[in-house]
């Protein structure tokens, strides 16, 4: 069983938060306005980091109030996608396993594009496991 998948996301736009930090305001007023839009199958939001610091994504739909906050042109692409528990996970680990994944599969790493993640665990199975899950998405391109 392969613990590692690949998807490809489209280009498009999303609204972001801008950079911020847990505890600054801005992330948090962000996971309120899209908390607040109605929810699909599957969650949409994307946490990203930097140098400068972090901020979220959400996909921008015709005619979305997106309040105080930005349009960016996000450029999609193959993602390798490994799924640990959030804010336990051993980064070295899975990394090691999702480069395995990818040495085997002709892929790399593509550095020139954002590393990103988000929770994909209900509150309510959250309460029965003990913790949440994490997506982890992880920009990746052909070998050459």
């Amino acid at each position: 069983m392969q613990s590692v998948r690949i998807i490809d996301l489209p280009r498009m736009k999303m609204v972001s938060s801008g950079v911020g930090m847990f505890g600054d305001g801005k992330l948090e007023r962000f996971a309120e306005w899209f908390s607040a839009l109605p929810q699909g199958l599957y969650p949409e939001d994307f946490l990203c980091g930097n140098e400068q610091g972090m901020f979220w994504l959400f996909p921008y739909r015709s005619g979305m109030d997106i309040g105080p906050f930005e349009l960016v042109d996000f450029q999609g692409g193959l993602y390798a996608v490994a799924t640990d528990i959030d804010q336990r996970t051993d980064t070295k680990a899975m990394r090691a396993q999702v480069d395995a994944f990818l040495e085997e599969n002709g892929l790399t790493r593509d550095q020139t594009r954002w590393e990103m993640g988000h929770i994909l665990t209900s509150d309510r199975a959250a309460k029965i496991l003990g913790y949440y899950q994490m997506d982890y998405f992880i920009p990746v391109k052909p070998v050459g």
